[in-house]
């Protein structure tokens, strides 16, 4: 768990998947990253979360304001998918749902845990992707102080994706 001024980063929980469900079915979430969630979508990456969780140490968490416990998303780190540029390498990635938006809580989220990575991973960099015209998620990469990588964008190979949504581009940010 990594605690900061606003947020819980946690482990995922049962209670998470309706609201989680709910973001995962919000078009305006899902714009950049795909068909909205199914309950079994839901189901399998709270599932793959909590598996990275404990193989790992680490994971996309949930993510909990302090004040109220209202589930806003997640944010955090995984391997990053087979078939990309950063297979095997430590990924950063968040999603808010809507009302969360626009009030620093991703840029706070994604603070807390490259802290985190710098403390616990030995990994010498952490690396995030997203299709560009997500402006919203690069540019929080790029006040994170990640750099992008114009030699590893890519096509992403997850099957079943629009044409819209392949091109990918590659951010990272090196040990402190």
């Amino acid at each position: 768990m990594i605690a900061t001024e606003r947020l819980v980063l946690r482990r995922w929980r049962e209670s998470d998947a309706a609201p989680f469900a709910a973001m995962g079915n919000d078009p305006a979430v899902m714009e950049f990253l795909g068909p909205p969630m199914t309950v079994d979508d839901v189901a399998q990456a709270i599932e793959r979360q909590n598996a990275f969780l404990d193989a790992h140490g680490h994971c996309f968490w949930a993510i909990e304001r302090r004040e109220d416990g209202a589930f806003m998303g997640f944010c955090g780190l995984k391997p990053g998918a087979a078939g990309t540029p950063i297979e095997g390498r430590v990924e950063i990635g968040w999603r808010l749902a809507r009302p969360f938006w626009g009030q620093g809580y991703a840029r706070e989220a994604a603070q807390a845990s490259l802290d985190w990575a710098w403390r616990h991973l030995d990994a010498d960099a952490v690396w995030a992707i997203t299709v560009p015209a997500n402006v919203r998620s690069w540019g929080l990469m790029e006040r994170l102080g990640m750099t992008r990588r114009h030699g590893l964008d890519f096509d992403h190979p997850l099957p079943g994706l629009e044409e819209r949504l392949k091109a990918h581009v590659t951010y990272s940010i090196e040990r402190p």
